[in-house]
């Protein structure tokens, strides 16, 4: 029980926020996803460049968290939840950080820069790009600018014109070359990516 994992809490923060706003009178979810809010925000996993950091292990941050998956949607579903539009503003931190990082999204194209090869992020990490996304789309869709819209149709095209092969599996890598293992991790990430331009 020493570590505690980011990935964990962003979707114990996301589903709380969720639940409350589906179920009518609802107040437990609510405390649930302000308590879950206010422990995650108060550890430090927001580093100072506004990424997130990976997890806490016996009170130590460990690695960055590449794409900070959940925590955008956990935030639009939060800031839903207590009309508060302060979340929104975190959540727009957290998200230009990602897009504006050299090692995250060089050229404007997200990138899992914690995988040296995409063998390092199976089973599971080859999906995180795509969920990021889906946060993203969430995120964008709230705000009356659509300031990330550009860059998740950018993400798209450029993993359809250059990560594709000839039987519609997509990659790893989004600004390609195609890297011929079309795993589930891969194409739910696309999938996810795709669905967001909608």
């Amino acid at each position: 029980m020493t570590y505690h994992n980011a990935i964990s809490n962003e979707l114990y923060l996301e589903l709380t926020a969720t639940l409350h706003n589906l179920i009518p009178g609802d107040t437990y979810y609510l405390n649930q996803a302000l308590k879950e809010w206010e422990w995650f925000n108060g550890t430090g996993m927001i580093n100072s460049a506004g990424l997130i950091n990976d997890g806490l292990t016996e009170g130590r941050l460990l690695r960055q968290q590449r794409t900070a998956r959940v925590i955008l949607a956990g935030l639009v579903q939060l800031s839903a939840a207590t009309d508060d539009t302060s979340y929104i503003e975190v959540a727009r931190g957290i998200a230009d950080a990602v897009l504006s990082s050299a090692s995250l999204s060089p050229n404007g194209i997200l990138t899992e820069s914690a995988c040296a090869t995409p063998a390092d992020c199976e089973p599971n990490g080859t999906a995180f790009k795509g969920i990021f996304m889906r946060g993203l789309a969430k995120l964008d869709a709230v705000l009356d600018d659509h300031p990330y819209r550009e860059y998740i149709l950018n993400n798209a095209q450029s993993a359809y014109d250059n990560a594709r092969n000839s039987t519609d599996f997509y990659g790893f890598t989004w600004q390609g070359p195609f890297d011929d293992n079309g795993t589930i991790g891969r194409q739910e990430s696309a999938v996810d990516l795709l669905l967001s331009t909608l």
